[in-house]
């Protein structure tokens, strides 16, 4: 899949730009506040129906005006296609896909995958459960439409039981109805969670020790369920009465957590800054590979500022990985010039180099293969 191009409106502090890009390596430079990770966030918007940052729909939105259009044209098993995203203060979002709404946005998630690596991704080491609860879902989402249906489920009945909870509301009926719906998603989540983990960290494994160059470092991904038992919906109901002092659900899918190692060891304990670069860096190209091979296509892969904290030869390194015909199409974000030209130094074929200022793009350098 490629995003032959891109055009912006009013998308945080970018007023209006439009962008045709290389189907292989695109870079964009300039210093940290210029609008760099903005536009790789307008392109993951148009594939997740959010922003990576997590902010509220309507802080994407530029200040001092009233809406925001990101329309992305791509190439898409052989065909070409147009997503266009609109967000108007007061007002739902809409996603069209070739001129047509969808009623649903969930049923867009999958369609148009993106993997996104940034400095923000030393959370998913080292930050909340949460953290890589949301990085599971948002991955094993794009490749299972049941499980997202069933998570969806789930977190609805959730949200509905801790209301119970805090209201303290006692009927046994409403209960067991909410339990019920939960118990029926969690068999389609936690075994899609366990397999999928199981998947990973064999990827995850061999990108490390390509990127760090040595073998005898052995990380590590497992799966650590937030309830063990034979029977999800029989749990909830024995942990009723400690909820209810707790005024939430104590178990359950909510609660589940992936426990990364290096070396036998906690990586969030133990690991160099380096090695967690490393290791979260692995994790970003081993969840491409997942999503290549589960969806069928070749998802965008954004690298926003992920060279920081690494030394050249670990930089080197990955370029070569992610310029090899098993990648797509690359977008990187840098605040360093020379880092950038090493970069496109060590590529062969079609670039291009954006000098990126105040939300303003300008096109510095390209080759065509």
């Amino acid at each position: 899949m490629q995003l032959r191009s891109l055009t912006v409106s009013n998308f945080k502090n970018i007023s209006g730009a439009t962008l045709d890009f290389s189907p292989k390596i695109n870079c964009f430079l300039g210093d940290n506040g210029m609008g760099k990770s903005n536009l790789l966030d307008a392109i993951h918007f148009l594939s997740f129906c959010r922003s990576f940052t997590g902010v509220p729909d309507s802080l994407v939105v530029k200040n001092t005006e009233d809406f925001m259009i990101a329309k992305g044209i791509y190439r898409r098993r052989d065909t070409d296609e147009e997503l266009l995203m609109a967000i108007q203060k007061g007002k739902r979002k809409s996603l069209k896909r070739g001129g047509k709404e969808y009623s649903r946005l969930s049923e867009h998630i999958g369609l148009f995958p993106v993997v996104l690596a940034s400095p923000a991704d030393t959370e998913l080491a080292k930050g909340p459960s949460e953290e890589r609860r949301r990085w599971m879902d948002m991955v094993i989402s794009q490749e299972n439409r049941p499980y997202l249906e069933a998570l969806i489920r789930y977190s609805n009945s959730l949200r509905q039981r801790n209301r119970l909870l805090r209201d303290g509301i006692s009927d046994p009926s409403l209960y067991g109805a909410i339990e019920m719906q939960m118990a029926m998603a969690e068999k389609i989540i936690t075994p899609a969670r366990k397999i999928w983990t199981l998947r990973l960290t064999e990827r995850v494994g061999h990108y490390y020790r390509e990127i760090a160059g040595d073998v005898s470092e052995a990380p590590v991904i497992g799966y650590r369920a937030g309830y063990t038992g034979e029977s999800f919906e029989r749990a909830l109901g024995e942990n009723r009465r400690r909820d209810e002092f707790m005024r939430h659900t104590t178990v359950g899918p909510h609660r589940d957590d992936i426990e990364m190692e290096l070396n036998g060891m906690p990586l969030r304990r133990t690991a160099s800054q380096g090695q967690t670069k490393t290791f979260t860096t692995a994790l970003r190209l081993a969840q491409y590979d997942f999503l290549r091979e589960s969806c069928g296509i070749k998802p965008l892969l954004l690298l926003d500022d992920i060279f920081d904290k690494l030394d050249s030869n670990r930089v080197e390194k990955i370029m070569k990985l992610v310029t090899s015909p098993d990648f797509g199409q690359i977008f990187i974000t840098d605040t360093n010039r020379k880092h950038l030209d090493d970069i496109i130094g060590l590529t062969e074929g079609d670039r291009r180099l954006w000098a990126v200022t105040n939300g303003n793009f300008s096109l510095i350098d390209s080759a065509a293969s």
